[in-house]
């Protein structure tokens, strides 16, 4: 019998570009992908694979501009782009048809591609992962799209000229980490930050996702085109909201209603990263959905 292993680094190519994945588990397993958020990376899933890679063969990757993938050479981080590299991870494994367990940004992609491709995926679990709520959306489009293309050009201007933050020590950027994520327990942040930084030619350390991708193109597809998307996703699908998260909740803002055979988890006293937060709780839905 093969023995569980993990995790172990891989590397496939898409646009040109090297990206990188982790795979947990028996190579001889049913395959299940897990995808992280924006400014996350692949470890970040770590709890989770260790759990999950006693009965899959587990397979994380680093998003474009993330963890150790590389970055795009022209600062282009469209989900666009995010969704044709997921669609090639899964078409050169040939791991299709297998369950998403995805989040945030990552949530975006996956259920995106399941619409587009919904015999490939299984089941798709989805932490936060429907963008911008209803009214946030209404608000952005009062600005005219003309002002919201400066805006893309001016911030994207803006991001050339950033320096990435350098942390003269492990402890600092583990500190900074802290900050941001309250909630994180110290045994998170730590494996969290090890994982997030790459350390400079000076000994200092900076994280490593492209500060590029935090400017999103003023261009995506409609409202009702991603809903169209959404209709379109035949598998079981678990939706799960942190209650102290920013994100809003699909059964409260109507948004549920595009999904065909869809149920919302939500989280007390969890924020937005829900499977750091409620890990035990999380896991258990998780395992009852898979």
């Amino acid at each position: 019998m093969t023995t569980t292993h993990g995790p172990v680094s891989h590397s496939f190519i898409s646009q040109r570009l090297r990206l990188h994945y982790v795979e947990w588990g028996r190579p001889d397993a049913p395959a299940i992908v897990l995808v992280h958020g924006g400014r996350d990376h692949c470890r970040s899933w770590d709890w989770v694979a260790r759990e999950l890679a006693r009965d899959w063969r587990v397979i994380a990757p680093d998003l474009r501009g993330h963890g150790d993938s590389a970055w795009s050479p022209d600062g282009e981080y469209s989900i666009l782009s995010h969704i044709y590299d997921l669609a090639q991870l899964i078409h050169q494994l040939r791991i299709a048809p297998m369950p998403i367990v995805a989040h945030s940004l990552g949530g975006n992609i996956a259920l995106r591609y399941t619409g587009l491709y919904p015999g490939n995926v299984t089941k798709i679990a989805a932490l936060e992962g429907l963008g911008p709520s209803p009214r946030m959306q209404a608000e952005m489009q009062q600005t005219p799209f003309e002002t919201r293309w400066r805006a893309w050009i001016e911030n994207k201007r803006a991001a050339s000229g950033r320096t990435p933050r350098r942390y003269a020590t492990l402890d600092e950027a583990y500190r900074r980490m802290k900050e941001e994520n309250a909630q994180l327990s110290d045994e998170q942040a730590r494996h969290l930050t090890v994982h997030g930084v790459s350390q400079n030619e000076d000994g200092t350390y900076s994280w490593k996702f492209d500060n590029y991708q935090r400017v999103w193109p003023p261009v995506d597809a409609t409202a009702d085109q991603i809903a169209q998307l959404w209709s379109a996703i035949a598998c079981p699908t678990l939706l799960c909201y942190g209650e102290k998260s920013w994100a809003s909740n699909p059964e409260q803002d109507g948004r549920i209603r595009y999904f065909r055979n869809a149920r919302v988890v939500a989280f007390p006293d969890a924020g937005h990263w829900l499977h750091h937060d409620q890990f035990d709780r999380f896991m258990s839905e998780l395992r009852a959905f898979l």
